[in-house]
């Protein structure tokens, strides 16, 4: 940032303007002359169905942290700093209101983006600002008043029995044009008052969708949805055209109405583009992708629509699930679900207590980009019991603790990550069915029926890695061969990366990690050539020591320290 606008930022003269129409900063950066930023603009890159996010012109790691809807003011951020600190995150995930650059229509003040761009340079923290407007969790509560409150000139959602829901229509004209003024008037503050980038991603809206109605069936919805199906989606679907109930049957009210909020997102993202080209991402209000019922927020990007919002939507740059299920079959079903060849895989929320610290390890092993606990401040609120009752140290402590471990080796794993092939395994929960023994996506591989497992199996994790394989073990002594019995409450987690056939990078908290030929090397004697404890400086690998004797002879051992090794594997002829 230079040194004119640190200026003002110290002073707090940008702070006490009221903006119309634009962002008075930006005029007088404009009018000065100043020249345009040298660093690069954030940037997803996808090659062979591989991400990576670079930032400042590196490969990057989020290691995020999302407040608290309501900590959106100068006023609340010295209760958000002292979280991010002891969670060592890179990223903080917060929101800008709608109802709060724009009071009065026409009318903009971004004194709060003034205080907040300036206090995440000062934390050397990147910023992913959230955008509440039209949609926050299917409501507008964060659109201002005159939004709000005129249903005539920016109608609701109206059932199929007439009833007015408190969800705006996707096919308001007025409501769209509206947010999306306001949307490029935010991205121009960014382009004009952001040289440095601090903020790194724009979420567009929060939980797109309406609960309580699978679509819009006001006069105006109806008649949409009497006509054909736009072709640029039948043709990509592989359907025939037709009618939306003709194409789509049973699934063609939410299809409808996912289809076009779709495309109202879209727009309102690429009006923002045109102005600062920052990576966008949606975020879902997911459903159970086993027993999905119909209570869910229908027309976002629900695992059953992901395809059709990607042609909906391809401005977004990522749609980004929402995770609130503690159990480890569900949480990892959905981390598959949506780390796809053309989707980058952000958590950009997950639940904040304990249990969901350890898919962590899981978004590490989908080639994920990025994870955010949600309501990581001292706000004093807490969503339980879909996260901790309050945030305390030992609710961050888990959480920090995977910081601590990746935040030096966050570029390098960023970078190896898009090149070379990635697990990770995240401990069962000590209830599973029996039978089950669990691979590294944690799905079960064996039917409840089956005879009674090994001892140990429910806490036995199994990853094919080419010319070796990978188990994993939860609850064991460092010097033994006792099955294991998992941790008390379920904790663990791994990471592994396969530089070359034979070496492998391999990170852990409470595990054991134990690699043993394939098939492939039958008849071949085996053995563990060389362990190195080191860690990254950059992504310049750095030697400590060797691991040998009882630190290899009964696996690799990882506690609650963080360790971070290399590997390499051989074999030898007799």
């Amino acid at each position: 940032m230079n040194t004119f606008k640190q200026t003002l930022f110290g002073t707090g003269l940008i702070a006490s303007a009221i903006l119309t129409g634009c962002s008075s900063t930006g005029q007088q950066a404009q009018s000065s002359g100043l020249q345009a930023s040298t660093t690069p603009l954030p940037v997803i890159v996808t090659k062979q169905g591989k991400h990576q996010f670079q930032v400042d012109g590196k490969p990057f790691l989020m290691l995020g942290a999302q407040t608290n809807n309501s900590a959106n003011y100068p006023a609340a951020l010295p209760d958000v700093w002292p979280v991010v600190e002891k969670m060592h995150a890179n990223t903080l995930g917060i929101p800008v209101a709608w109802e709060q650059i724009e009071p009065e229509e026409g009318r903009f003040d971004f004194s709060y983006l003034d205080t907040l761009i300036a206090e995440a340079k000062a934390h050397d923290v990147k910023v992913v600002l959230l955008w509440f407007a039209t949609w926050k969790n299917n409501a507008p509560h964060y659109a201002p008043a005159w939004v709000k409150l005129d249903n005539q000139r920016f109608p609701r959602v109206v059932t199929k029995e007439g009833k007015l829901l408190n969800s705006l229509s996707p096919h308001g004209k007025a409501t769209l044009e509206a947010d999306k003024k306001a949307f490029v008037q935010l991205m121009t503050y960014l382009r004009d008052n952001d040289p440095s980038h601090q903020v790194i991603m724009v979420q567009v809206q929060n939980e797109v969708g309406t609960y309580g109605s699978k679509r819009d069936f006001s006069e105006l919805a109806n008649e949409i949805f009497e006509q054909p199906v736009p072709v640029e989606l039948t043709q990509a679907l592989g359907v025939n055209n037709g009618s939306w109930q003709t194409v789509f049957g049973n699934d063609a009210d939410e299809y409808f109405h996912a289809w076009h909020i779709g495309r109202y997102v879209d727009e309102i993202a690429a009006a923002g583009q045109a102005i600062k080209d920052l990576p966008m991402n949606v975020n879902v209000a997911l459903r159970n992708p086993f027993n999905p019922g119909d209570g869910y927020s229908m027309g976002g990007p629900t695992d059953n629509v992901i395809d059709l919002w990607k042609v909906a939507a391809p401005h977004i740059d990522m749609i980004s699930p929402d995770i609130y299920f503690r159990d480890h079959e569900t949480a990892t079903k959905v981390l598959e679900l949506y780390a796809r060849d053309d989707n980058p895989l952000f958590v950009a929320e997950i639940g904040n207590d304990q249990p969901y610290a350890r898919y962590f390890f899981s978004m590490l092993g989908e080639q994920g980009i990025g994870f955010a606990p949600f309501g990581m401040d001292y706000t004093d609120y807490a969503n339980f019991p879909l996260g901790a009752k309050s945030v305390t140290d030992e609710v961050i402590a888990p959480f920090a603790d995977n910081y601590a471990l990746f935040g030096p080796m966050a570029e390098a794993w960023a970078a190896l990550s898009f090149t070379h092939p990635v697990w990770g395994f995240a401990e069962p929960d000590a209830k599973a069915m029996s039978g089950d023994v669990w691979n590294a996506k944690g799905t079960s591989q064996a039917e409840p029926d089956t005879e009674a497992p090994a001892p140990g199996e429910h806490f036995t994790q199994r990853a094919d890695l080419g010319l070796w394989n990978a188990e994993v073990t939860y609850g064991r002594e460092m010097f033994w061969i006792n099955p294991p019995t998992g941790n008390t409450p379920a904790s663990g987690g791994a990471a592994i990366v396969r530089l070359s056939d034979n070496e492998f990078l391999i990170t852990a908290f409470r595990a054991r990690v134990t690699l043993t030929p394939s098939d492939e090397l039958a008849g071949q004697h085996s053995m563990i050539e060389r362990v190195e404890e080191g860690h990254f400086d950059g992504q310049q690998w750095v030697f400590e020591r060797v691991w040998n004797g009882d630190q290899t002879d009964w696996g690799l051992n990882f506690t609650s320290r963080p360790h971070v090794l290399k590997v390499r594997m051989a074999t030898y002829s007799r």
